[in-house]
């Protein structure tokens, strides 16, 4: 089977963007005003055929031929630094950034749908340019003139990348537990001046012979006078560490190894040593003890692409089954032993597989894609608000379920998918890592249900619901959506409920924080649907409105009843796994 026209569909994008999200009214705004929907479709054609031509072709060689450690140095597939060239070549590392910054001012959600595609194609090669773009952004926003300047603009024009430095290997994602140490060593034109000790790992984009330089963000602490590092996450620091130093010497980076994932394989994974000598030198951004706080923006903006990059690959793997499901032949209609064989599309069970695979994939992506406008519309506090309450929803749900639909497309594929002839292996693989990515689904369930819910007064969670009544308010004038806005308006007074019990408990709440999330991704995502189904009664294509109708409809039938179940396990404060102690698991 080909591979041909495999990834998001154009048509997928641009009604995403257009019909729903109305991103045509961004340009009214004086940062987009050199844009146009003209432009815009533009841009998304020049992604898809570049995304075809420099990412897909070498997604499979990348998987077979890993970054290698020689001499110290990492060496990565000579497809992958071609392919990037030529992304940076076209302005796609500067896309949503201000002209004022060497930028195009492009929305944030049109940059999210050109990742996206480019994700869809080579996951492991995007992983560059996203790391690296989150990055510049957060020294664009918190370092000096001469910082941005020196490090952040070179990472802009896709010269540099760029890369984040949390965890270690004793520290995992426990951050107050980072032992990495940086001592002053006085100032100069960049600002405060360190240098740094330690161990970071899991850092991907560690290192590469790609760009012409590494930006590393770094998490390290500052020695107290007694020469004792803080204690804890309010005595981090965030330091910018690049592997050659503005004089063009070499830090003191050391790549003690490359970490071999099951997926993402095209992705230099490392194992820094910092300081094996005098200390590898960095610059402080911002205060001392902030770096937390500075840090959150850019794991933030990769929980969002972490989340997009995993409905990518989701909607990859179902183009992928929609084409092998409707030229396998096998077996026969119900009730008939002979004649042709037939599509195995026409087989109920395959029909429901791909459907499933249509609602949490497009789901997935309408979602981010939601989350990236909320970006450009930030104006607004209640944007920002609600953009802070469906970030850990974004991302944990795009990357679990995304998951599943990948696992779909195996089935449907049958033994060939579990074979490296077909992609949807490989899709698998690398969606596996999504959910570890950016915190794991516990820490995302913990922090959205202990800081988005119960440490809030409520505001985020009345923000969101009362876009959730404009949604069912649209769809009471549609006689097929109006039943599913009444059963959306039922589950969002019983999801208040649950939260009304969860704020009146004194302790345990947290202890079914995950199955709390799981609960409320699937109530997003079912008012996702039903936005998407009132969208898509306005568009000129009959088949493609009712393909988006019949996916709400699923939606609600199959998957929305399983919140509810979910919820009751919530209220019930369950102890059953809380409770429970080492010797009987």
């Amino acid at each position: 089977m080909s591979n041909a026209n495999s990834l998001i569909p154009d048509s997928t994008i641009e009604f995403l963007l257009f019909d729903w999200l109305d991103t045509h009214t961004l340009f009214e705004r004086p940062q987009f005003a050199s844009h146009s929907r003209d432009t815009v479709e533009a841009i998304i054609e020049l992604t898809t055929q570049v995304a075809n031509e420099e990412f897909l072709s070498h997604y499979k060689k990348s998987d077979q031929i890993e970054p290698s450690l020689e001499d110290g140095r990492v060496k990565v597939l000579p497809e992958i630094s071609r392919a990037l060239s030529k992304y940076a070549e076209l302005g796609f590392f500067a896309a949503s950034f201000p002209e004022e910054s060497g930028g195009m001012s492009l929305p944030e959600v049109v940059s999210a749908a050109s990742f996206a595609q480019f994700a869809a194609a080579n996951i492991a090669t995007a992983a560059y340019p996203m790391l690296t773009r989150a990055n510049a952004r957060l020294i664009t926003k918190f370092g000096t003139e001469r910082q941005i300047q020196a490090f952040a603009e070179p990472q802009v024009e896709g010269r540099w990348f760029g890369t984040m430095c949390l965890s270690e290997t004793q520290a995992g994602s426990s951050l107050a537990d980072i032992r990495s140490r940086a001592v002053a060593d006085g100032e100069d034109v960049y600002g405060a001046r360190y240098r740094l000790t330690g161990n970071k790992m899991w850092i991907s984009g560690g290192d590469q012979d790609i760009s012409e330089n590494i930006v590393h963000l770094v998490l390290a602490k500052i020695p107290n006078a007694d020469s004792k590092l803080p204690s804890g996450t309010n005595g981090l620091s965030l330091f910018i560490v690049p592997k050659v130093l503005p004089d063009g010497m070499m830090n003191d980076i050391a790549i003690a190894g490359i970490n071999h994932k099951m997926g993402y394989r095209g992705t230099a994974n490392c194992l820094l040593n910092l300081g094996e000598r005098e200390g590898a030198i960095g610059w402080r951004v911002g205060q001392p003890r902030e770096g937390l706080r500075q840090m959150f923006q850019m794991m933030n903006d990769a929980r969002i692409y972490v989340g997009l990059g995993a409905a990518a690959l989701a909607m990859r793997g179902f183009s992928l089954s929609k084409s092998y499901a409707s030229e396998r032949l096998q077996g026969r209609a119900q009730g008939i032993r002979d004649g042709a064989q037939i599509a195995i599309i026409e087989h109920p069970d395959v029909k429901r597989m791909l459907l499933q695979q249509k609602v949490y994939a497009e789901g997935s992506l309408a979602l981010c894609l939601y989350c990236a406008h909320l970006v450009d519309t930030n104006d607004s506090p209640d944007s920002d608000v609600l953009l802070g309450f469906l970030t850990p929803v974004a991302k944990t749900w795009s990357s679990e379920y995304g998951l599943l639909a990948n696992d779909l497309a195996i089935q449907i594929h049958g033994g060939y998918g579990y074979t490296r002839d077909f992609d949807v292996e490989q899709l698998y693989r690398d969606n596996r890592l999504n959910a570890i990515h950016e915190g794991t689904t516990g820490i995302q369930a913990i922090d959205f249900l202990g800081r988005k819910i119960l440490r809030d007064s409520g505001h985020a969670f009345e923000i969101w619901c009362a876009r959730v009544n404009e949604t069912c308010s649209h769809a009471d004038a549609s006689c097929e959506l109006s039943d599913n806005a009444s059963v959306l308006r039922n589950t969002i007074n019983e999801l208040r409920a649950v939260v009304g019990v969860l704020k009146t408990t004194e302790s345990g709440a947290l202890d079914n924080a995950t199955v709390f999330l799981r609960a409320v991704g699937h109530i997003v995502i079912s008012w996702i649907w039903l936005d998407l189904a009132c969208a898509a009664q306005r568009v000129e294509s009959q088949e493609f409105g009712n393909g988006i109708g019949r996916a709400c409809r699923f939606f609600f039938e199959s998957e929305l009843p399983i919140a509810h179940v979910w919820l009751k396990e919530v209220v019930s404060l369950t102890d059953v796994a809380s409770a429970s102690v080492a010797n009987e698991l």
